[in-house]
């Protein structure tokens, strides 16, 4: 049924606020880091969330938390849109650095290792740089704007490889609740489409430019083959969470992984040493390519999703 744009604006926080509702993701005092790279995605995450604990008085403090991945041309000018949001919704901000975290910027490991596997490298470091600044700013919590065409991707991207045990995990709205830092979706069940209407009749101010070292990644090609299901049949992409949502996956006979503490860095890993330290000491001894291929990191595309953002 055809709505006009308050309408609109209306029916699309209320269902958000509905997701957050009915899955608890939140409590009153809590500190709640908000992922911010300028896109579409995180600049409506931050408009809402900032709306809604206003509107129902979630009692949460904001907060937004960039990383700077030193891509020239590209994030540098991303985050100059997150320092206008910054002061748009008055909301602390907070930046950490590939630089200062690894010693190293995505441009210099590009012109490492080149354009194959450079999502792996900038996956893992992303996701643990968010933890860092995290830690770093006390959040309770983190969230993210990864929407529903983002975690249909995803689903299909651990079916095609086989991940069985990401399979069943990638559909949480909140995933490690029993961790330091749990992180959330409340975009789960939004359209990407939703977004970009939200985002464009509200005039907010984002970053519209795709990451120039991501032309070949993985999720692209799996975004194709799902938006030409769409096509045939519009649900897909619900459809799709909904599955994997209701399987049951039998590990009663599969060793799983156990969470531990990294041994060097102490942030959480299924190894003795994680990815990113795996990662770094490839860098560093100047054996990038080997470091992907070591036992403790077998399938280089598995944090693409992590990038994605």
């Amino acid at each position: 049924m055809p709505v006009c744009h308050e309408c609109f604006f209306l029916v699309f926080e209320e269902e958000i606020h509905h997701t957050i509702v009915t899955n608890q993701m939140f409590k009153a005092g809590e500190r709640i880091a908000i992922g911010a790279s300028g896109g579409k995605d995180s600049t409506v995450l931050a408009h809402v969330m900032t709306t809604l604990n206003q509107r129902y008085n979630y009692g949460l403090h904001l907060e937004l938390l960039s990383v700077d991945e030193g891509i020239t041309g590209y994030r540098d000018d991303s985050l100059e849109t997150v320092k206008k949001n910054k002061e748009t919704y008055q909301l602390p901000l907070t930046i950490v650095s590939y630089k200062d975290l690894y010693g190293w910027t995505m441009d210099e490991i590009v012109k490492v290792i080149g354009l194959t596997n450079n999502c792996t490298f900038c996956g893992v470091f992303r996701r643990q740089a968010l933890d860092r600044g995290a830690k770093l700013i006390k959040a309770d919590k983190i969230v993210t704007g990864h929407n529903a065409d983002d975690i249909a991707e995803t689903v299909y991207m651990n079916i095609l490889r086989g991940d069985f045990f990401r399979l069943g995990k990638c559909v949480e709205i909140t995933t490690g609740k029993d961790d330091v830092l749990p992180r959330g979706k409340p975009f789960k069940y939004t359209y990407e489409k939703e977004i970009v209407m939200y985002a464009h009749f509200k005039k907010l101010d984002y970053f519209s430019t795709e990451c120039i070292y991501s032309p070949n990644a993985y999720r692209g090609y799996v975004r194709e083959i799902i938006k030409d299901l769409e096509k045939v049949r519009p649900s897909t992409i619900i459809d799709i969470i909904h599955s994997a949502e209701s399987l049951n996956i039998d590990t009663s006979n599969v060793k799983m992984p156990v969470k531990m503490n990294c041994t060097r860095c102490g942030f959480v890993s299924s190894n003795k040493l994680c990815k990113a330290c795996i990662l770094l000491e490839g860098l560093n001894k100047g054996k990038a390519r080997n470091a992907i291929g070591r036992k403790e990191h077998t399938k280089e595309i598995e944090y693409e999703e992590e990038s994605k953002e």
